[in-house]
C-alpha cells in the first residue's frame, strides 16, 4: 500500500513538473493534479498494455519509441477527463508525456 500512495505522489509531482516546464499544460490546484495522477495511473494499468500490444509492430519499427506517443495520447485523455487539467494539444501532451516520464524513470533508479 505505501509503495501505491508513493507511485501516485511521484506521478502527480511529475505531473506537476510537466506543468512548470511545459506551456500549454495547466493545472487549477493540488486536487486536479492528485486527480490527474490517480486516473494517469489507472489508465497506465488498464489500457496502455492493450494499445502497447495493438501496436506492437509500429513499436518494434520505431525501438520503442511509439509508446511515448500512447503516453500522450493517454495523458491527453486524462485532461479530457478531469477539470482543472488542460493540456493545449496532442504534441504537448506527448512532451508532458516525456518528462513525466523522465521524471518517474529517475525517481525509479533512485527509490532502488
Amino acid at each position: 500500500m505505501t509503495s501505491f500512495l508513493l507511485r501516485w505522489l511521484f506521478n502527480a509531482v511529475a505531473i506537476l513538473l510537466a506543468a512548470y516546464l511545459i506551456p500549454g499544460i495547466e493545472v487549477s490546484g493540488p486536487l486536479a493534479i492528485l486527480a490527474a495522477a490517480a486516473l494517469l495511473g489507472i489508465l497506465n494499468a488498464l489500457i496502455r498494455p492493450l494499445f502497447i500490444l495493438l501496436t506492437l509492430p509500429i513499436n518494434i519499427i520505431t525501438l520503442g519509441l511509439f509508446t511515448l506517443i500512447i503516453n500522450g495520447f493517454l495523458l491527453w485523455m486524462v485532461s479530457s477527463l478531469i477539470k482543472g487539467f488542460f493540456i493545449q494539444g496532442f504534441w504537448v501532451a506527448v512532451l508532458g508525456a516525456l518528462v513525466i516520464s523522465l521524471f518517474n524513470g529517475l525517481i525509479n533508479r533512485l527509490i532502488k
